[in-house]
């Protein structure tokens, strides 16, 4: 479907400047969503509707680690990363690398990304990107991924039975 490799493995720096990989994760169902902080609609849509699908988990949602994983590493720092998610989805881990890291996550999800030159965009540019939601297990694995228009509701039921399939995930951050 998507071609995502069943192990996707990835080596970058989280909003706090920790470097992580994906096995900083393992023990806890993840959900990964690819953008940027300049982007002026489809990420601050996608993080609001993942936020509710988080909220509409209840206290299921303890057993996930959400991640922002920037397509824009040039303007994403990992300050800059932390100070946008904090004003527009908390629960949210960001991580960004350099351009190579970057790269080589997103082609291990098979994310495209491209800068266009926009003179109206902040810095004169914009980055139009795949806008998916994926979904790994606890043990790292992939286990499915979710498009941008499937309503919170769908989404937090499609999760809610992984998650009920997989009970072993601990807390997140355990």
């Amino acid at each position: 479907m998507t071609g995502v490799p069943r192990q996707p493995r990835f080596d970058l720096v989280d909003h706090d400047g920790r470097r992580v990989s994906e096995g900083d994760y393992r023990g806890s169902h993840v959900i990964l969503f690819f953008g940027f902080t300049n982007c002026a609609m489809v990420c601050p849509r996608a993080l609001a509707r993942l936020t509710d699908v988080l909220d509409r988990l209840g206290p299921a949602a303890d057993r996930i680690r959400p991640l922002y994983v920037t397509v824009d590493p040039e303007r994403d720092t990992p300050a800059v990363m932390k100070e946008y998610l904090a004003r527009t989805a908390p629960r949210f881990t960001g991580l960004t690398g350099t351009p190579e890291q970057i790269a080589a996550v997103r082609s291990a999800f098979r994310v495209f990304a491209r800068r266009v030159e926009d003179p109206d965009a902040p810095d004169g540019y914009t980055m139009p990107h795949t806008a998916i939601t994926y979904v790994l297990g606890p043990d790292g694995r992939f286990l499915t991924h979710v498009g941008d228009a499937v309503p919170a509701a769908e989404v937090a039921q499609r999760i809610r039975e992984l998650l009920e399939a997989s009970p072993t995930g601990a807390p997140a951050g355990q």
